[in-house]
């Protein structure tokens, strides 16, 4: 029996997708649940597992199409037989090669001959997992040939990066080749590779946002001492009793929950001729991976407790890098909150996410000497951006959401009394 594989729904925003890699050939055998292929929507990647237990007899669509949701895919030869069923040519011209009668001779006289020794058990491929595979396909390594360390012997990320390091320092100590003479053609020195979905959806609507908004972004800088002391005293025990790492971005979130319940301008949006002022808090927090920048929502993060937002910031950021987000996860929010100082920037103007009017940005941390009183001290100073919609937010405001911000962080008992 013959299955489809069909596009499956992936949200009501989300009506079509690009075939990105098929993870098997025609002919391969498959078990259900299994990834076939991958699909790239304008949000996540999604992996579109076998429905059945059998051989996939055909593939409809290759990598680079875009396809619906709902649209089919390619077809399984469903059950045990399909595994030996022959692959059904897509061309209608192809004939299937026909089984040669035996001659009749043959069948009154059988022939006795000596059994054959039985084949040698093969040894089981170890399990690669879905992250390992693309960056092992994307770096030309034969993933299933390593020696796996994660459960059960399953290869990991970890594995894969560890075998491209080997490979680079092998390169490094291999004897250097003498550079020829003469200029070489500028086309030998390039290399072309098709955007993505992701990435061209990132760079449509961060130029709508610029487009679209009268944005500005405003500036101040935060004594992070007292909340540094705060962590470090309390990290320990934190973690032992809520089984999370106490980080910074908590701190920010539930400060700037305070700031834009103070200046709701900052949480709302414009819709046509009408400004929209939203009661609910949905901090969406940007996350990088390999594909791209993405930004999950957190709902109603008012009425998470501080372990509650470091919790689902960390799942949020272990799930999108294996591209395991779901689409609801990406849509809406009311404010969002981009950290560029774990890639060491020290200040920058972050890009609205539109159609939301405000975005803090988060810097790196560094000592600098800053005037306390009559004295000059050395402190652990951070950089914030807000970039705002100056359609729907004033420029006072704007600062007001800063200080309130500057004034949380630099006293944290400010979130406990609510002040």
């Amino acid at each position: 029996m013959s299955i489809e594989i069909k596009v499956p729904a992936m949200g009501e925003s989300v009506t079509e997708a690009t075939v990105a890699r098929w993870f098997k050939k025609e002919g391969d055998a498959v078990t259900r649940d299994e990834p076939l292929l991958e699909l790239e929507t304008d949000k996540v990647t999604v992996e579109v597992p076998a429905p059945a237990d059998g051989a996939l007899q055909t593939i409809s669509v290759k990598p680079g199409d875009t396809v619906q949701v709902g649209a089919i895919l390619g077809a399984i030869a469903e059950g045990a037989e399909g595994r030996h069923a022959p692959v059904t040519s897509s061309n209608p011209d192809a004939v299937a090669p026909q089984q040669a009668e035996p001659p009749k001779e043959a069948l009154k006289a059988p022939v006795t001959a000596p059994p054959a020794p039985a084949p040698a058990p093969a040894k089981p491929a170890a399990a690669v997992m879905p992250a390992a595979r693309r960056v092992a396909e994307e770096n030309d390594v034969n993933a299933a040939a390593l020696a796996g360390t994660g459960k059960d012997g399953r290869v990991t990320k970890g594995d894969v990066l560890a075998e491209l390091e080997a490979r680079a320092q092998q390169r490094s100590a291999a004897p250097a080749t003498p550079v020829s003479a003469g200029p070489r053609p500028r086309a030998t020195q390039e290399e072309r590779v098709t955007m993505t979905r992701l990435r061209k959806t990132i760079a449509l609507r961060l130029k709508e946002s610029q487009n679209t908004a009268a944005q500005l972004t405003t500036f101040n800088e935060i004594d992070m001492s007292h909340v540094m002391a705060l962590r470090s005293q309390y990290k320990d025990s934190f973690e032992k009793k809520h089984k999370v790492k106490l980080g910074f971005m908590g701190f920010f979130v539930k400060a700037c929950i305070a700031a834009l319940k103070d200046i709701p301008s900052i949480n709302a949006e414009i819709e046509g001729d009408d400004i929209v002022y939203k009661n609910y808090y949905d901090i969406g927090v940007a996350v990088s991976t390999e594909r791209g920048l993405v930004v999950p929502v957190l709902r109603d993060a008012d009425q998470l407790s501080l372990a509650g937002v470091e919790a689902a910031i960390g799942d949020f950021g272990a799930r999108a890098r294996d591209n395991k987000l779901k689409i609801d996860e990406l849509q809406g929010g009311s404010f969002s909150i981009t950290n560029g100082g774990v890639f060491g920037s020290l200040m920058s103007t972050p890009i609205l996410n539109s159609p939301q009017s405000g975005i803090l940005g988060m810097h790196k941390i560094q000592p600098r000497p800053i005037a306390d009183g009559n004295n000059i001290v050395i402190r652990p100073m951070m950089y914030v951006a807000l970039s705002y919609d100056h359609r729907i937010v004033d420029g006072k405001e704007a600062v007001t959401f800063l200080v309130k911000v500057k004034e949380a962080i630099e006293d944290p008992q400010r979130l406990l009394l609510e002040i």
